[in-house]
């Protein structure tokens, strides 16, 4: 079942890349945008807490929606391509096996627990 679901989230990924391109943007651009969600790991900085809350909120898949659709709706193509990078990061990291986080710990995500020294 967890190759399946990778699968899945490897498709959409490849959605969002194909969505990029759809939209007129360079080849190159999905990825050198890719991985600046990540830049939301800096609330770790400030305890767990606030690091799981600031990552989960740009890597939920559903504010990546909302960001698209509100480009689509304003007619902000930067803010559709914000919805598609958010969207297809999100999408890389479930692939990878990286998950919404618990407060506890970085390690702990709703897909199981990371990294080294895995528990549960």
């Amino acid at each position: 079942m967890k190759h399946l679901i990778s699968l899945e989230e490897l498709a959409k990924l490849a959605a969002s890349y194909g969505l990029s391109l759809y939209l007129g943007y360079s080849w190159w651009l999905f990825f050198a945008l890719l991985l600046l969600p990540d830049l939301s790991m800096l609330g770790y900085l400030a305890g767990p807490r606030v690091g799981a809350y600031t990552y989960n909120l740009f890597h939920h898949q559903g504010l990546a929606l909302l960001t698209g659709a509100a480009g689509f709706l304003l007619h902000q193509p930067d803010l559709q391509l914000a919805g598609v990078v958010l969207f297809g990061h999100s999408a890389l990291d479930r692939a990878l096996g990286y998950g919404l986080k618990f407060s506890d710990s970085f390690q702990h995500t709703h897909l199981g627990w990371i990294g080294k020294g895995k528990e549960g």
